[in-house]
């Protein structure tokens, strides 16, 4: 079952068990998956990362977090994009990192669009940042919603009854 989460609960999860990220900075949503009674997944929406991506209507899922549990981060994007689209955005993106195969997003409908090559993070002469310990080629991944309307979503990812 999706449930909402606060900003504070999401990071306190994700700071306690994520296996490479710390929290995100900030969000515009975050949301749960709970199995029996407990909360077993969160993942946490906000604006893009890249600044050229960011056009008002492009949400990023910049964390997802799980115990593990069948389907809980597949149902974790289904439910982004669902939440993402009913609240007016046409595009929803994310990351994987080199060596991570991405079954739980294309099980949600998401497809992979490009690579990026490896770099020290988002450290540029224009806008400085600390650099990263371990430089990660990544994939970047996008739903979005289709020309004539409603994205079709693959039906064991539609969880509406």
């Amino acid at each position: 079952m999706v449930v909402p989460v606060t900003f504070r609960l999401a990071c306190a999860i994700i700071a306690e068990h994520h296996r490479h990220h710390q929290p995100p900075q900030g969000m515009k949503f975050a949301l749960g998956v709970a199995a029996h009674q407990a909360l077993v997944g969160v993942a946490v929406v906000g604006r893009p990362v890249a600044r050229h991506l960011d056009d008002g209507r492009t949400a990023e899922v910049s964390r997802t977090c799980t115990d593990g549990t069948l389907n809980a981060n597949s149902t974790l994007y289904a439910a982004a994009w669902r939440t993402a689209r009913a609240m007016g955005y046409h595009r929803l993106l994310t990351y994987t990192e080199h060596g991570e195969h991405g079954a739980s997003l294309r099980a949600a409908g998401w497809r992979p669009i490009t690579t990026s090559a490896a770099h020290h993070g988002w450290d540029r002469p224009s806008r400085r940042r600390p650099s990263q310990a371990r430089p990660v080629r990544r994939t970047r991944w996008e739903i979005a919603r289709t020309p004539g309307g409603a994205h079709p979503l693959p039906r064991a990812c539609d969880h509406r009854a």
